[in-house]
């Protein structure tokens, strides 16, 4: 199938040096292989949306000259599509009545989350009201081989648990609504932070109670900082800037010319890109 690659941001702000790295490789990726570069605008959980940060965001891309194809697509505006896949999945989910503060003693599993223990699997319990809706798991390792950081397996009821996809806010989850959204966008390859590596099993798993293809997955090293966290907004990450770009292209292993002007930075890149010159890691520290 001919590539289509994307790159979703959630607005909540200006895109950073970490966002900025995604931005770029999946645009390196997609551009390398003839394809298409799709911008999809993660505006579900609009309590956390900045009024203005995805005009901006797309004033970044422009400036950087990382042109997109298509016109932009925001989840606010799509949520027939995940109701239709609530109720595609309803012989597969059940109601859940329990609490974060219920779930507190349970385990923790490798993404910081609480492993689900099963409490509402065989139905709720008297006198408690359905909050939020979960999809059930099995013990069937779901296996697949990312394209930087290798082969990644995982037994989601062991290690997740059954999983929301209809949120007690009445939110629809992150994992449901980016693979609905993948599958109608028709994207074939998905290249994101290694903060979503473990993600990725329980979206194959959606993928495979729905019906839909799995795409292609490549998982970049994340940026922190010199404590070991994720550069973002939460961590006063400065907004990225098109100078930036020769950093961008260096932490992804490319080696570019001191002697380019900004405005070859990308035709260099495109000639030269090669994923296989990733770093095989989920993090790597920048310098203070």
């Amino acid at each position: 199938m001919p590539y289509v690659g994307r790159f979703a941001p959630s607005p909540t702000g200006a895109l950073h040096f970490g966002s900025l790295i995604a931005a770029l490789a999946s645009w390196l990726d997609a551009r390398r292989a003839g394809g298409r570069w799709l911008v999809r605008m993660e505006d579900l959980d609009q309590p956390r949306v900045m009024p203005g940060a995805a005009d901006a965001i797309l004033r970044q891309l422009e400036t950087f000259g990382l042109e997109w194809d298509g016109a932009v697509v925001y989840q606010s505006a799509r949520l027939d599509l995940y109701r239709n896949a609530i109720e595609s999945l309803k012989a597969h989910c059940y109601a859940c009545a329990c609490t974060r503060k219920e779930l507190e003693d349970s385990a923790l599993a490798i993404d910081g989350s609480r492993i689900y223990p099963g409490t509402c699997r065989a139905g709720l319990v008297p006198g408690k009201a359905a909050r939020a809706v979960r999809v059930r798991t099995n013990d069937e390792p779901v296996r697949f081989t990312d394209r930087v950081q290798g082969e990644v397996a995982q037994s989601l009821e062991r290690d997740i648990g059954d999983f929301v996809v209809l949120r007690a806010d009445g939110l629809f989850a992150y994992q449901l609504a980016v693979v609905v959204d993948d599958a109608a966008q028709g994207v074939t390859d998905v290249v994101r932070g290694a903060d979503l590596l473990d993600s990725t099993t329980r979206q194959i798993h959606l993928q495979r109670l729905l019906g839909y293809a799995t795409p292609r997955y490549l998982h970049l090293p994340v940026a922190t900082n010199v404590t070991g966290e994720k550069l973002s907004k939460q961590t006063q990450a400065a907004d990225a800037r098109e100078a930036d770009i020769p950093a961008a292209l260096r932490f992804l292993g490319m080696n570019p010319s001191s002697g380019l002007a900004p405005g070859e930075w990308l035709a260099w890149a495109s000639k030269h890109w090669d994923a296989a010159r990733i770093p095989r890691a989920r993090s790597i520290p920048m310098a203070a």
